[in-house]
């Protein structure tokens, strides 16, 4: 298992994501929320992309910084996911937080995402 966050594995398509709103599920552990929706016909085991409301974080700065942090805790605990799981699916997530986080707190949460994602799939 590579950790990396390679192009195949970034979601990118708009209809997938429109889908991911409209008919996927959601797991939610606050300051995450992880929508998934399985997919058929991928080349990748997993699609994910990140996003941050520009609601909560006026500045592009501070987006983009919770982005690479919400990516890098991403990267490191895909082998929780990967692992375990049988099937091709598209994430998104979402940082639902007002604060600028700490590596630590996201990291924690979307462990506990993940470990609730594998329970129930």
């Amino acid at each position: 298992m590579s950790y990396t966050f390679g192009k195949s594995e970034k979601l990118k398509s708009r209809k997938v994501i429109e889908q991911l709103f409209g008919e996927g599920k959601s797991i939610t552990r606050f300051p995450l929320k992880l929508y998934y929706l399985p997919l058929s016909g991928q080349e990748s085991k997993l699609r994910t992309a990140v996003s941050v409301p520009k609601k909560n974080f006026k500045k592009a700065v501070d987006r983009n910084r919770v982005k690479r942090l919400l990516r890098e805790a991403f990267r490191h605990n895909k082998d929780l996911i990967f692992n375990n799981i049988e099937g091709n699916y598209a994430f998104l997530i979402l940082y639902l937080g007002k604060e600028m986080p700490q590596y630590g707190e996201i990291d924690s949460s979307l462990k506990d995402v993940f470990g609730r994602f594998v329970i129930e799939n």
